[in-house]
């Protein structure tokens, strides 16, 4: 449905007789103003004994890539540092949070916080990823692809299962910040 109300946009490009110059946070501030659900990859790192340790991160890069098969993907910035035990990893899985579970996102979100296991409640999945207790959904990936992202790496995983908890509001970052959305 179109709104009467129509914003002007404005271009943030550089005339042609100027040299080539990118705004990068200018970039960054539009990326903004697309509203993203948050949520937790998770993975058990094989490096760290036979049982293997939790690794997580917060993402707001998820989406779908095909219902058959069923492959979802999420991206994750090169010099993080759980990438190299998501790349080792039989299995991950994407924690959507919900909109109480803030906290984790945090906590998540910092590298080197040694509490953020204690704090997050889990079960082993069916890959053996850890998936979150409380989260809005699950989605407990096997390793399909992975793709050169620039400075992310794209990880394409293909859906073994999945549960929802269809009650809870979703946990949305927008503009820089953390938003609970109304449902």
């Amino acid at each position: 449905m179109a709104s009467r109300a129509t914003a002007k946009l404005q271009p943030a490009s550089v005339p042609d007789s100027a040299p080539e110059a990118f705004d990068s946070l200018g970039f960054r501030r539009a990326l903004g103003q697309f509203a993203t659900g948050v949520a937790i990859v998770s993975a058990l790192d094989p490096e760290n004994g036979p049982a293997g340790e939790p690794v997580g991160l917060t993402i707001s890069s998820f989406n779908t890539v095909s219902l058959s098969p069923p492959l979802v993907l999420f991206s994750v910035q090169r010099k993080a540092y759980a990438l190299g035990a998501l790349q080792r990893a039989k299995g991950y899985a994407v924690n959507i949070l919900n909109s109480d579970q803030q906290h984790l996102s945090q906590r998540f979100g910092r590298a080197l916080d040694a509490s953020r296991w204690a704090a997050a409640p889990h079960a082993l999945g069916r890959t053996g990823a850890p998936l979150i207790h409380g989260s809005l959904a699950h989605f407990d990936c096997e390793p399909y692809a992975v793709h050169d992202g620039g400075d992310h790496l794209i990880f394409v995983g293909r859906v073994v299962s999945f549960a929802t908890a269809e009650a809870d509001a979703p946990l949305v970052f927008f503009r820089g910040a953390y938003c609970k959305l109304e449902v």
